[in-house]
């Protein structure tokens, strides 16, 4: 082989190493942690080894939860963000209360020292702050009402600081009636926060996401990633093991206004950190997400 030939080859041969790289690099997906998931491990070993654990399993971002008295898992707001960033990771969202129900004890939120747990979530590099939950004793038809002026209030708070706020369900807000409508009805129609699709709870009602994403574009930027078991229970399961069509869903992403997806599971049956490698393998391997 002459030279010039040599040459040729081993350009071809680069170009091909490169794009091989690069056909590589395009299949890592940007996965999202829902870090209660791993509430007891954060408990046990402290929020440093269970960031590096999760950064480890290829996660790219987290949500936070939990916050409460200035700190996100007993660290300040610097303290957090530099193991955030130690590990490569990003929190992009974040779990809130409204602070109103009386059986949860005090808490941070909605009602209560609001804007700094605005400016923190900012101080993390925070997008999104969500309202996670509601408690049953702040389910009545009044206080979905309330709930709907307290949003509005909340979400100017929010965007002063550049914050989107998120409302995040379960399966009750599609059980329960207020005057006839479904309160997660009530919460789109009449509000414009934007909502974090639990994929798992509307599922388990037998709602249809894809139809909220029709009649509703744009407004679920954030989805929770969680498959349902193939059992007579419908329990939580590790991603892809379970009967939830991802595929089908996430073929919709684009009309949902998706710009991040945090894989979750409440409750596991083996140790969460295995579970959670489970579903990010699963997801890609997968030809969606």
């Amino acid at each position: 082989m002459n030279r010039r030939n040599f040459l040729g080859t081993s350009l071809g041969l680069s170009a091909l190493s490169v794009l091989g790289l690069n056909a590589c690099a395009a299949k890592a997906k940007n996965v999202g942690l829902q870090l209660y998931t791993l509430r007891d491990d954060i408990q046990k070993q402290g929020i440093e080894t269970i960031l590096e654990q999760v950064a480890k399993l290829g996660y790219k971002e987290v949500e936070n939860f939990g916050y409460g008295g200035g700190k996100f898992f007993g660290k300040t707001p610097a303290e957090y963000l530099k193991i955030l960033k130690d590990n490569g990771l990003s929190a992009p969202s974040g779990h809130t209360l409204t602070a109103r129900s009386t059986q949860m004890g005090p808490m941070d939120g909605l009602t209560k020292n609001w804007q700094q747990v605005v400016d923190d979530a900012k101080a993390v590099g925070q997008e999104y702050l969500i309202i996670a939950y509601l408690a049953p004793d702040e389910r009545k038809s009044d206080d979905y009402k309330q709930l709907i002026d307290l949003l509005g209030k909340g979400q100017e708070t929010a965007k002063k600081a550049g914050l989107t706020l998120g409302y995040h369900n379960h399966d009750f807000e599609f059980n329960e009636r207020v005057d006839g409508q479904m309160p997660y009805e009530l919460i789109l129609k009449n509000t414009t926060v934007q909502m974090e699709m639990d994929l798992y709870w509307i599922s388990k009602t037998g709602q249809k996401p894809t139809d909220y994403f029709a009649k509703y574009p744009g407004r679920f930027p954030l989805w929770h990633v969680k498959d349902m078991a193939k059992t007579p229970e419908q329990e939580f399961a590790e991603v892809g093991t379970g009967s939830i069509d991802f595929a089908a869903i996430f073929a919709k992403a684009g009309e949902a206004g998706m710009k991040h997806y945090f894989v979750e599971q409440d409750v596991c049956k083996r140790p969460p950190l295995e579970s959670i490698k489970i579903s990010i393998d699963n997801i890609q391997k997968a030809n969606w997400g």
